[in-house]
């Protein structure tokens, strides 16, 4: 099994080992989830809410010379909407090398997610990026499409970035 070097992918410790990039509107929110296997997830609100973590992989026990083969990065991210009220959806995750120069980045476009849509995963694997690797920032976030004050905009939890154990 792979360990998802991303911590607190739910928010079930609240906002710990996220830096809030941006907090717009009436700011990130913490919400329960009725789903058994995922008690909490992250709401947006009106104006864009984005939050980051920047993984140190020499610090989360990769040796450089496996990082310099340039493993296998697996990205993966879980959104949805309420069923009231529509979101916009964005994504941006960064390899960087040892002076956080970037090496390779995935950045779709934003997705403008209709109200009522249940959880969507996006999944990205790096591959053949070359030799640098060490660390690799992870940044997600949306806002609502109707402006509403409150918290009804896209909701986001389960993110992971996995990379296989040096063999």
């Amino acid at each position: 099994m792979l360990l998802n070097l991303l911590k607190n992918s739910h928010g079930d410790e609240g906002f710990n080992n996220w830096e809030l990039t941006q907090n717009g509107g009436d700011q990130w929110h913490i919400e329960p989830t009725p789903d058994d296997a995922v008690a909490t997830y992250f709401c947006t609100s009106l104006q864009p809410c984005l939050k980051k973590q920047v993984i140190d992989l020499v610090k989360s026990g990769y040796d450089a010379a496996y990082l310099d083969s340039a493993p296998e990065v697996t990205v993966k991210d879980w959104y949805s909407s309420r069923p009231d009220c529509g979101g916009v959806y964005r994504l941006n995750v960064s390899l960087l090398n040892a002076s956080r120069a970037v090496i390779a980045t995935f950045k779709p476009p934003d997705v403008t997610v209709p109200e009522g849509i249940n959880w969507t995963q996006v999944t990205h694997k790096f591959t053949g990026y070359g030799p640098g690797l060490r660390f690799i920032s992870f940044e997600h976030g949306g806002q609502d499409t109707r402006h509403w004050k409150g918290c009804y905009g896209i909701r986001v939890t389960g993110s992971s970035v996995t990379i296989p154990p040096k063999p």
